[in-house]
């Protein structure tokens, strides 16, 4: 391959943003909880199965960014860090792009039937998320509140994956799932309120239409909203499930204050989620608050429920 042809390849790798993957451990809960309910199958499921699994999510994730670069090339043009984007810097062509988008689909789904049909749909929904949050007319990115709640249904997404990869059979726990939605969207909260912070609005409001009513005030109260509705059905799985997590609690509550405090920081890492393994002050807590979540998950603590026995009203 010649170095013309590498020129001509290398911004449409660059769209995939492989380097985005990382965000795809949000699957690796689903495995987890899964294997926690039912540890029969932690024999029966192998390494390779779950690399594959990853591998699959991770494209279908490479798909839906392809279409974000071609669609909001326009819109990135106009945002300080983002208009240095291959589509937004006119390096690729978009029907080539859409080719992209699609075969990437296609390879994603076609591999996450080798592991199961529920997987595969699991996968599809994530795509068909990418799709209406981006596609006009209806591109929910657009809408005030609705961006941010819309864009956390990929955590659950992702835990339905990491579930069906299991091999487990029906849906995972509700209060479980709505608990995952609603972190989502405190991480996704917390980055328009960084992004406000260090870009300012003047500046992203000719980048994105909800940037016109958004403040900092209001972001700062939906970030309040996420992290109270998300710890509230955290707590309602807790009681329901495993007593022992309520161990976790301290930590879970720093590694989000943690979040949050790098959100006051000028160019805030919380900017750029993929590159958030480069911040110790976060990764060393988070490290140890999932150490800790992994041993309440499998170890049983018979103090725990004798501190907090169950109880009727009027009793």
């Amino acid at each position: 391959m010649t170095n013309i042809q590498r020129t001509a390849i290398r911004p449409y790798i660059q769209i995939a943003r492989a380097d985005h993957w990382i965000k795809n451990v949000f699957v690796l809960p689903g495995i987890v909880v899964a294997l926690s309910l039912q540890p029969m199958r932690l024999w029966s499921i192998s390494v390779s199965h779950v690399l594959l699994g990853l591998l699959t999510t991770c494209i279908i994730s490479s798909s839906n960014y392809v279409l974000n670069e071609v669609l909001d090339a326009p819109f990135d043009r106009a945002h300080p860090n983002k208009r240095s984007r291959a589509a937004a810097r006119g390096e690729i062509r978009s029907s080539v792009a859409y080719v992209e988008w699609i075969v990437l689909m296609l390879v994603g789904i076609a591999l996450s039937l080798l592991i199961s049909h529920s997987f595969a749909l699991a996968n599809f929904g994530l795509w068909i998320a990418g799709c209406l949050y981006n596609i006009p007319p209806l591109r929910l990115k657009d809408i005030l509140y609705l961006d941010v709640a819309f864009e956390a249904i990929n955590n659950p997404l992702r835990m339905l994956a990491g579930w069906y990869l299991t091999g487990t059979k029906g849906l995972p726990i509700t209060s479980l799932l709505i608990s995952y939605w609603a972190v989502g969207g405190y991480f996704m909260a917390v980055k328009r309120y960084a992004e406000i912070r260090d870009c300012g609005l003047q500046e992203l409001q000719g980048y994105r239409p909800v940037f016109r009513h958004y403040t900092e005030q209001n972001l700062l109260v939906s970030v309040m909203f996420y992290a109270c509705f998300g710890m509230l059905f955290l707590g309602m799985f807790i009681a329901r499930y495993r007593l022992e997590l309520v161990l976790s609690f301290p930590l879970v509550a720093f590694v989000m204050c943690a979040y949050l405090a790098l959100a006051f920081q000028k160019q805030s890492p919380a900017q750029h989620p993929e590159r958030l393994y480069r911040q110790p002050v976060l990764i060393i807590p988070a490290a140890l608050c999932v150490a800790v979540v992994l041993a309440l998950l499998f170890i049983d603590v018979p103090l725990i429920y004798t501190t907090f026995p169950p109880s009727k009203l009027g009793l």
